[in-house]
């Protein structure tokens, strides 16, 4: 039973040992794998670099976007107010006109005559001279 009592305290050290390895862990990790864990860091790096640019430029556009939608908004209510003010004097125009036309007739019942609406003037015509041109060339 001594060789089997040296076995077990054998086999137990090496178990003993196992775990502490395991939860110690191992600090050697090969060249290339060292090589690839430096990498992928500096590739994280260059992708948070990025990921933050672009979140600034995401950013800068929506902050664009909103003042183009605002300036829209304002344009689009001054076109309205243009719309309604142009549609009031379009009203008052041709209610003037009614009333221009109103007061026509009624001075023209008034008088009894009928004014002529515009005076025609007879002009001489313009009598152009007839320029000659020579018919020799240069």
């Amino acid at each position: 039973m001594t060789i089997r009592r040296q076995v077990n305290r054998w086999v137990g050290g090496v178990l003993a040992l196992g775990l502490v390895l395991g939860f110690a862990g191992c600090d050697y990790w090969p060249p290339a794998l060292q090589t690839q864990i430096e990498q992928l860091q500096s590739e994280l790096q260059a992708a948070t670099a990025e990921k933050s640019q672009l979140q600034n430029q995401l950013a800068s556009v929506t902050k664009a976007k909103d003042d183009l939608q605002i300036q829209v908004d304002e344009l689009s209510r001054a076109g309205r107010d243009k719309s309604a003010m142009i549609q009031s004097l379009e009203n008052t125009v041709t209610s003037l006109q009614a009333r221009l036309a109103k007061s026509t007739k009624a001075s023209a019942a008034k008088t009894g005559s009928k004014k002529p609406a515009a005076k025609k003037t007879n002009k001489a015509p313009i009598k152009k001279k007839a320029i000659k041109k020579s018919s020799t060339a240069r």
